[in-house]
């Protein structure tokens, strides 16, 4: 009777350290209304001057108002080694505020990650690429 084959085992990607985000959800967030951010520019930086090295994301944009506030929601890998961030601003509805654009510019540095090759969404658009190893 023959054997069967050993099947390879893959190995999900994990986040080992979380991410550096000072716009990250809060919990004092419940009540505000979600709004939109729309976004200029977004570039990924390999930050070497780290041990060990990772990756920050820069983002440009503008919010409706001055009285929105950026959030900035980094999920965990999946299966396929990509990265969803979901960006957002958020305004107290209660709060009477001149639709005057405000401009941003935030970054956040991404945790550190077992090995494989990352893509990075914002928004559900890719936005590039890294290889952690």
């Amino acid at each position: 009777m023959p054997t069967a084959e050993p099947t390879a085992t893959a190995y999900a990607p994990y986040r080992i350290t979380p991410e550096d985000n000072p716009y990250a959800p809060q919990t004092s967030d419940l009540g505000m209304q979600i709004a939109s951010v729309t976004i200029t520019s977004v570039s990924l930086l390999e930050r070497l001057d780290l041990t060990p090295p990772r990756v920050a994301v820069s983002i440009l944009g503008s919010m409706p108002s001055v009285c929105n506030e950026l959030r900035i929601n980094v999920n965990l890998p999946d299966e396929n080694y990509r990265i969803f961030i979901e960006m957002y601003s958020l305004v107290n509805p209660d709060v009477q505020c001149d639709n005057v654009f405000q401009q941003f510019e935030a970054s956040v540095l991404l945790g550190t990650y077992s090995s494989g090759r990352y893509t990075v969404w914002i928004n559900e658009g890719l936005v590039g690429d890294f290889v952690s190893y």
